[in-house]
């Protein structure tokens, strides 16, 4: 069994910085690909960065070039760096991995998650 606990989020301002943290508990030798998603009121969960167990990313093309996805000592640890942030990024974000090795298209893919920590949440103010 795997629990993925989510911290780091908060209130910023526009143009700030979060660091997120995703901590994993359980055997996290069986995970192939984990991300970070997020979810605003009123719109759909969209993927915000991938990461497999080559280590090749995978970014939402609304924070390419502001976000960095990095991943801890033995799977153990997942993080998103958001820099230049925007009010369009104010959500609940969630930590999440897979069960199975994941293409670069499907990780973008919520569906194709099995494991899911209960989010965090980010608000970005002007």
């Amino acid at each position: 069994q795997v629990q993925l606990v989510e911290s780091g989020g908060g209130s910023v301002q526009s143009g700030g910085s979060l660091r997120l943290s995703c901590a994993v508990y359980g055997v996290s030798s069986s995970l192939y690909c984990m991300g970070w998603f997020r979810q605003a009121p009123g719109k759909e969960r969209e993927a915000v960065a991938t990461r497999d167990s080559d280590g090749r990313t995978n970014y939402g093309d609304s924070v390419k070039g502001r976000f960095i996805i990095s991943q801890g000592h033995a799977k153990n640890g997942l993080y998103l760096q958001m820099n230049s942030l925007k009010r369009e990024d104010t959500a609940l974000y969630y930590c999440a991995a897979a069960r199975v090795a994941l293409t670069p298209i499907r990780s973008l893919e919520a569906d194709r998650y099995y494991y899911w920590g209960q989010g965090t949440q980010v608000t970005v103010s002007s």
